[in-house]
């Protein structure tokens, strides 16, 4: 692979939080030009997945929850971090079956993509399950409180193209997993 002739040189780092959720840190940076970048400042977070979940009925298992930064509390798909060497898939089945409860028969990826490449420096892995059956309750973190709303996926497409659901992320992965099934 050859190297980005438009990546930044890091002069120095300094890390202004490390905990864990919210890691920052502000470089300097020297351009290919030459110019200096005294200050950029980069969030660094684990990478992420997020999966457009279908029952064996077609419906999309849903989640909602309060999302402090924004005060809201806000319908999204299931996903989270990857943990520590797993393999992006994985998590996508493990996070479904700890926010959800549901197991999924098949996982299809749909892509990866950076969120907020300007502040934050990590990928998000996008998926497609299908074949959902509850096989256990939630497994939720200390901080998740997460309602389950079970969406006929008509109406999923419907709130998609009217741009009413707030999680541009999981916007962008129904409209991959829109395309993959032909639905858009």
């Amino acid at each position: 692979m050859t190297q980005d002739p438009l990546r930044w040189e890091v002069l120095d780092s300094t890390y202004i939080s490390r905990h864990q959720y919210f890691t920052a840190r502000r470089d300097r940076c020297r351009r290919p030009d030459g110019v200096i970048v005294p200050e950029y400042y980069v969030v660094e977070l684990p990478p992420s997945v997020c999966v457009v979940a279908l029952t064996e009925d077609r419906e999309a298992v849903m989640i909602r929850q309060y999302r402090h930064p924004i005060a809201e509390s806000i319908l999204e798909i299931p996903g989270g971090f990857i943990d520590p060497g797993e393999d992006p898939a994985t998590a996508a089945r493990r996070e479904l079956l700890e926010e959800t409860g549901y197991a999924f028969q098949d996982i299809v990826p749909l892509g990866r993509i950076a969120a907020n490449p300007g502040l934050l420096d990590n990928y998000t892995w996008l998926f497609l399950a299908t074949g959902g059956k509850k096989v256990q309750g939630q497994h939720l973190d200390p901080n998740e409180e997460i309602e389950i709303i079970l969406q006929p996926l008509d109406e999923v497409r419907e709130m998609v193209l009217g741009n009413r659901l707030a999680q541009a992320l999981h916007t962008v992965c129904f409209f991959y997993a829109f395309r993959y099934l032909g639905d858009l």
